[in-house]
């Protein structure tokens, strides 16, 4: 059975999360639909808007951070988060060329970048058991400690957006259309959209 969920604006929203939309919207130029959905719940809205503040203020450079969470989207089949992501991506100057290996699951030409997104995939794969090899090649590529625990804030946090879209079937904004996606595998229809 699939519920219909609203997309909520700041003028539709309850109080609680109708203010988090304004914020939204004056930072984005927009109320992105994920936003929109997450309203439905204030709590959801608050711990994600809340968690992409922290994310951004790991030691992960921008192109790092997007890594994390497209390599997370990737692995989660979340067609919306790949498009937003990848937008964002474009705004933010990562490499065009990490972003499409990204997409198209095809290994990136930095090695330290690819470590971050095997260990990534590792982390999401394995729920939080990463393999051998990708460990040792995370910490080969200059990564410690600290980056590992922060790859886990960046799943997590993803995470929440991916499952948010899964269950409510997020319609794509038009600002991210231009980068809709959806994973080879799933054009025999193997996976659901979100």
């Amino acid at each position: 059975m699939t519920t219909q969920f609203k997309v909520h604006t700041p003028e539709t929203a309850d109080s609680k999360s109708a203010e988090m939309l304004k914020a939204a919207q004056q930072k984005f130029g927009f109320t992105p639909n994920l936003l929109g959905v997450m309203a439905e719940a204030p709590a959801l809205l608050k711990g994600y808007m809340t968690i992409a503040q922290i994310f951004s203020e790991t030691s992960f450079t921008e192109t790092e951070r997007q890594i994390v969470l497209l390599e997370t989207s990737y692995t989660n089949d979340c067609t919306y988060c790949m498009a937003a992501h990848s937008a964002i991506s474009a705004m933010n100057n990562v490499p065009s060329d990490v972003v499409e290996a990204l997409r198209a699951n095809t290994p990136i030409a930095d090695t330290k970048l690819e470590a971050l997104r095997q260990f990534s995939r590792s982390i999401v794969t394995n729920k939080g058991y990463p393999t051998e090899a990708a460990t040792a090649a995370f910490l080969k590529a200059g990564y410690g400690q600290q980056q590992m625990l922060e790859v886990i804030l960046g799943v997590g946090f993803k995470t929440l957006s991916n499952y948010t879209n899964h269950i409510t079937h997020t319609p794509l904004d038009e600002a991210f259309k231009p980068k809709q996606w959806q994973k080879a595998s799933c054009a025999s229809g193997h996976c659901k959209a979100s």
